[in-house]
């Protein structure tokens, strides 16, 4: 198992380029992904050949098949790509328009450019339903305050991605519209909401999507005192395995949220975080910016393994989930040349159908 443990992380990395160290360590640890942020682009050009060079490490790993290159891309005020690329406005313009096909042509036209680059995972779209108006962290990044209006935008936003050959996310299960803390910075607490209201509001749009062939869903950083009082989503397997996986009868991938956000660092031990993530029904544990947390969680896993505090069945479960969708999903993508990929970037067609709906209206057909 040891060997195939490093397919179940996301890392990020430093700069502009891969540097050789980090290169040496994914290649030497198997490591199964990126994530990019602002710090990794500069132009379409470089963008272009970082994701090269992520990607030809393939060749150097036990399984020959592509990382998972991953990116948040949701539009608003979330959103990696800058100018030339194209800027989309916020989910909340998609709710206020309320079109399935517009949400589509939304989603396909940002994986168009993300693909172009070598981009090959979105964590978007955001799934949460707005319920508390004041909250700012989630905001106009919600589709819509009411459930049904949120499944119906966001399962056509998970075909449209699909469709543009990104691998979609939807995040954070099982919702994160209700809170007031921003988990980037210490945990949030929902203590008025129960299983039942998660299950007639939450858990709503989560079901739509994945019956829209979703491959990935993202964990939230919440306590959800009256479902797990000892253990936010992250770690609860009440809500990761009893909820997710047996009552919804979700079998794709279930990716953390990153486990170094002050919701998780404040309250547990860095070497403690990846078991109880693992433990609790994560397959893919995410670490963005520290650069020495990946290395920790690979070493307090195996101990872990070697002292049977992790399931080692389970373990390859996640790992064989990793490479079912990695074959069928990344196998067979080519990352365009250069010049065929710049043709995507701030597409006129991607400009003109951004500007339509900051504009609140849907376009008309050419």
């Amino acid at each position: 198992m040891e060997n195939k443990i490093g397919q179940l992380f996301i890392i990020g990395i430093s700069g502009t380029t891969l540097r050789e160290d980090e290169a040496e360590f994914i290649v030497k640890n198997n490591i199964g992904g990126i994530i990019l942020f602002d710090r990794n682009i500069e132009s379409p050009e470089q963008l272009h050949a970082l994701c090269a060079s992520i990607n030809a490490l393939k060749e150097k790993t036990p399984e020959k098949l592509p990382p998972f290159i991953s990116i948040d891309m949701e539009g608003g005020r979330v959103a990696r790509l800058k100018k030339p690329f194209t800027t989309w406005p916020p989910l909340k313009q998609l709710g206020n328009i309320d079109s399935t096909s517009l949400a589509f042509n939304f989603a396909m036209a940002m994986g168009e450019e993300l693909s172009a680059m070598g981009i090959n995972l979105d964590y978007a779209p955001c799934t949460d339903v707005l319920t508390n108006p004041k909250n700012e962290i989630i905001g106009d990044r919600a589709i819509s305050t009411d459930p049904e209006q949120v499944s119906k935008i966001a399962s056509a936003l998970v075909r449209g991605y699909i469709k543009g050959n990104v691998i979609p996310c939807a995040k954070h299960f099982p919702g994160h519209g209700n809170t007031l803390l921003d988990s980037h910075f210490d945990l949030p607490v929902e203590d008025d909401v129960d299983l039942e209201t998660l299950k007639n509001r939450e858990l709503v749009p989560f079901k739509k999507v994945f019956r829209a062939r979703l491959d990935m869903v993202m964990t939230a950083h919440i306590l959800y005192p009256k479902v797990d009082k000892d253990n936010p989503a992250t770690f609860s397997s009440i809500i990761l395995k009893d909820l997710l996986r047996d009552d919804l009868k979700y079998r794709g991938l279930v990716i953390s949220d990153d486990l170094d956000m002050k919701a998780i660092r404040n309250h547990h031990e860095v070497a403690d975080i990846p078991i109880k993530a693992l433990n609790a029904g994560c397959d893919i544990l995410l670490y963005c910016n520290e650069p020495t947390s990946p290395m920790i969680a690979m070493d307090a896993i195996k101990k872990a393994l070697a002292n049977n505090e992790l399931n080692t069945d389970e373990l390859m479960e996640s790992y064989q989930r990793v490479i079912k969708v990695k074959q069928n999903k990344l196998a067979s993508l080519k990352q365009l040349p250069l010049d065929e990929a710049l043709s995507f970037v701030g597409k006129v067609e991607h400009k003109e159908l951004s500007s339509a709906i900051a504009e609140g209206r849907v376009p008309e057909e050419p």
